[in-house]
């Protein structure tokens, strides 16, 4: 029985998944690394601004921070409590989920690579997709918790696997977008009226959640609301490419998106959305996409 969950990085994704917790759990502790987040978050929702020391004593405990590499620095500084559940909802590199579930379980923790899909809107509604790796008995014990911030919870495989498929939908995420602008361009540079088109295509075989949402919404919109970082997309496509390698696969479209993604993080400006990766193309067409 859960008596206590901890949630541990209160950025854009965490901050509103923490927020669910309080209406199943008597006991949600908070913590970030600015620690007036915490202290908002427990006014606003109701939940208790801790030291990360009481933080990592709940049964359940939830991370989502930018890297792995920050999980696993914050996770050797702590006294995790025996018999805990480590849920890590970062998007992070399998080979790191393997290593931190294989650590911890000689410390009685389990722990679960757990990334989120469904952007900030879904954090806010409760109706993300979690795709979970790690031992399947660990994932029954934390269903409930995942389920109150979740709807769809997928355990997918072994320790890593979870980071695996957040990685791999991030990078067809990543294809979508760019050949959506490729293909868009294409139609202006022949005086196509975008939205009628996108009424076609939406209602055609050439439909996505690019074509649906992101393109309407964010780029013919010209608003690119900062919901997930064109950095993080970055990163992301650089941990499918190296899932690509140790399989020893070609993957010829894969790795042509990951290098243009990480131009495009490279020459956007400061806190750029991911879809606004489709600005390096308008400039190399001098296609404004509106």
């Amino acid at each position: 029985m859960t008596q206590s969950v901890a949630f541990i990085g209160l950025g854009a994704m965490g901050y509103r998944m923490a927020a669910h917790l309080p209406k199943y759990f008597e006991k949600v502790y908070v913590w970030n690394r600015s620690f007036d987040k915490a202290e908002q978050h427990a006014t606003e929702y109701g939940t208790l601004a801790v030291e990360l020391t009481e933080a990592v004593q709940a049964d359940v405990i939830f991370s989502c921070l930018p890297t792995s590499d920050d999980v696993e620095t914050l996770i050797e500084g702590v006294n995790i409590k025996s018999g805990a559940i480590w849920i890590d909802c970062t998007s992070g590199v399998p080979e790191a989920a393997r290593r931190l579930a294989e650590r911890l379980k000689t410390q009685n923790i389990d722990f679960l690579d757990a990334p989120v899909s469904g952007q900030t809107i879904g954090a806010e509604n409760a109706t993300l997709t979690v795709m979970v790796g790690g031992d399947v008995n660990a994932f029954e014990r934390a269903y409930p918790a995942m389920a109150a911030v979740g709807k769809l919870i997928q355990h997918v495989g072994d320790s890593g696997a979870g980071f695996a498929v957040k990685a791999i939908n991030n990078m067809l995420l990543a294809v979508n977008l760019w050949s959506v602008a490729e293909g868009f361009s294409t139609l202006k540079a022949h005086g196509v009226n975008l939205d009628a088109a996108l009424n076609c295509i939406n209602a055609s075989s050439g439909k996505s959640m690019v074509t649906e949402t992101i393109f309407p919404q964010r780029v013919l919109s010209r608003e690119f609301p900062v919901t997930f970082g064109l950095p993080l997309l970055a990163k992301d496509t650089g941990i499918a490419l190296d899932l690509v390698h140790e399989a020893k696969l070609p993957a010829p479209i894969l790795a042509l998106t990951q290098s243009l993604i990480q131009a495009a993080n490279l020459t956007a400006e400061p806190n750029s959305d991911f879809s606004s990766a489709v600005k390096m193309y308008e400039a190399w067409t001098k296609i404004i996409l509106k």
